[in-house]
């Protein structure tokens, strides 16, 4: 069943206290009109959101609570997830700062898994400072594939611009050792299953770039396009899925080519974000798909060099905002549909 709007529960995990996440997160919910899609509860500690409140002017109200049980539908609730002080010094990168990031994260993640929020909204992390015996990821992408046990895939999302990555946090030189064709299989069905379920898009259109440059022109500059990505393609593509490719990457965003894909599934990680960042920067989404659960964030990192100046600009969580409430009514409407497929007929 489809949820009243203000029952949508929207988990924020508050990420790096001295970077610009608390700012985009308060800064989005100064506008009380954001009450009337969702119910807000962010997993930090009360006193430090109403000192940042004042840090940035801000003129919001919060319900602090120290239990899921008491959030109150309607209001900004902030879940005292630590009791303790915390030493903000906007702009540092700060180890103990870092291990607040993750008690956030991880409280949030353990709300979603419990069923206990709806969606997951995440602020930006420093991926240096949260390093630990307990969180020895890149990223929360990585930790959300291994705390749900599924394949998770990073899906960078602009309006019609939908950009995943077959290999995410990997260097360049291991790129190329990390391609075979079960990686690609796997990587084109969450895309597919994707926008299907959370997109309602029936045939989705999945353009694949190539490794090399020019696609490796047959051959001539590496093999991995010829021997790998193409006999993969041509599998997945005669079991039923619209996929195509090897494209040469360089000229492939430039030409508005990638327009006429419902997806862009790039190799790694600059392939696919570099072109997605200079078209979308600013109001871009991070989306994982393959999860069971919703879960999204800005395009954008911590901002060390404006946090607490008071400059950033939320529009990003915004939108990752709204694509968290869409993702969810699509998926509730989807599942209506499986399990009654006379609703799809009238």
């Amino acid at each position: 069943m489809v949820k009243i709007a203000e029952n949508i529960i929207v988990g924020i995990s508050i990420g790096d206290l001295n970077g610009v996440g608390s700012e985009v997160v308060l800064k989005t919910f100064e506008d009380n009109r954001m009450l009337e899609l969702c119910t807000p509860v962010i997993f930090a500690n009360v006193k430090i959101m109403s000192y940042l409140k004042k840090v940035y002017n801000l003129t919001l109200n919060f319900h602090g609570i120290d239990t899921l049980d008491q959030l109150v539908v309607g209001k900004i609730n902030v879940l005292n997830v630590w009791k303790e002080q915390v030493n903000i010094e906007f702009g540092q990168n700060d180890n103990e700062v870092g291990k607040f990031a993750i008690k956030s994260f991880f409280a949030a993640t353990k709300a979603l898994k419990e069923d206990k929020i709806d969606v997951l909204l995440t602020a930006p992390i420093n991926k240096y400072n949260i390093q630990s015996e307990e969180f020895k990821f890149p990223g929360h992408t990585d930790y959300l594939a291994k705390e749900f046990n599924e394949n998770a895939l990073m899906f960078m999302i602009h309006d019609k611009l939908r950009v995943g990555l077959l290999t995410d946090h990997v260097p360049v030189n291991e790129v190329a050792n990390h391609l075979n064709e079960k990686l690609i299989e796997k990587k084109v069905k969450i895309i597919s299953d994707t926008l299907i379920q959370d997109f309602r898009i029936e045939k989705p259109k999945i353009a694949v770039l190539g490794l090399n440059p020019h696609a490796g022109d047959n051959g001539v500059i590496g093999k991995e396009d010829e021997e790998i990505i193409k006999p993969a393609l041509k599998k997945i593509f005669e079991a039923g899925t619209m996929v195509f490719g090897p494209f040469s990457a360089d000229s492939f965003f430039g030409s508005n080519q990638y327009k006429q894909y419902d997806a862009v599934l790039a190799v790694y990680h600059d392939q696919g974000l570099i072109p997605f960042k200079t078209m979308s920067f600013g109001k871009g989404i991070n989306y994982t798909a393959g999860l069971s659960k919703i879960r999204t964030s800005p395009d954008h990192g911590t901002a060390f060099d404006i946090a607490g100046k008071n400059k950033a600009d939320e529009s990003s969580f915004r939108e990752a905002l709204y694509l968290a409430i869409d993702v969810y009514n699509k998926r509730s409407e989807y599942k209506e549909l499986i399990n009654n497929p006379l609703i799809a007929s009238k």
